[in-house]
């Protein structure tokens, strides 16, 4: 099963909450019973989708979940005013080993960087899907390159140099679990990173509603929630 995520987040310098959390700023009877961030009202507030996998196997779901709903998060308070939507890079969280790297890692480390340093767009650097061999530079966090195209298996770093790019920073991160609090953070500011366990079954998953109850999850996995709702046929 898929190992790329911690089984429990940390955040070494603390947590940076809200003054007031979504779950108390909404009071449960206030929370939405439906939300989705992919359509408010026909727009769609979310970057796109991203598959660690390519162009090879690379075990940075910790990486990819907490920079895609931090991106969203931005798209949302961006709103009209941005045409663009607004992709974070993954691969600069991976090179400067932000939480971990291709072999798992620690999404508390990702908003950890985010409020500190800033993640660049995805722009800045290609998802190459693999580990930085040398200290994580300027160069490795946005550069610009020269013609011609570097050639497969190669990284050309003498043809490429350091640019200065847009930074994105997250002023607050804090944990939280269970349905209530995250249905009213997901309602109240946008979508949110998960841990969640990755099971045989959800591996054969295709399509429809997923249903598994485990008693005791190990979660091993991170994705970006962007939404929740009732099914229509269960009233």
């Amino acid at each position: 099963m898929p190992t790329c995520r911690v089984e429990k987040t940390s955040f070494k310098n603390g947590e940076k909450p809200l003054p007031v959390p979504s779950w108390e700023m909404l009071k449960e009877e206030d929370v939405p019973e439906n939300v989705d961030w992919r359509n408010v009202n026909g727009i769609n507030y979310l970057s796109w989708i991203k598959n660690q996998h390519i162009p090879v196997y690379c075990g940075s779901c910790w990486a990819q979940g907490t920079t895609s709903a931090l991106a969203d998060r931005f798209n949302i308070m961006l709103g009209d005013s941005n045409p663009t939507p607004v992709a974070l890079s993954a691969q600069v969280i991976v090179n400067c080993q932000a939480g971990g790297d291709c072999n798992g890692g620690d999404p508390g480390g990702v908003y950890e960087f985010a409020n500190q340093e800033g993640i660049p767009d995805s722009s800045c650097e290609q998802y190459v899907a693999k580990n930085l061999d040398r200290e994580c530079t300027a160069i490795d966090k946005c550069k610009d390159c020269t013609w011609p195209p570097c050639p497969v298996g190669q990284d050309c770093q003498d043809k490429c140099w350091a640019v200065d790019y847009k930074k994105y920073y997250a002023s607050n991160y804090y944990s939280l679990s269970g349905a209530t609090k995250m249905k009213a953070e997901i309602a109240a500011h946008g979508p949110i990173s998960c841990g969640i366990e990755v099971t045989p079954n959800f591996l054969n998953y295709t399509t429809g509603i997923y249903s598994e109850y485990v008693s005791f999850p190990m979660i091993n996995h991170e994705i970006s929630v962007v939404g929740y709702g009732k099914d229509a046929e269960s009233g």
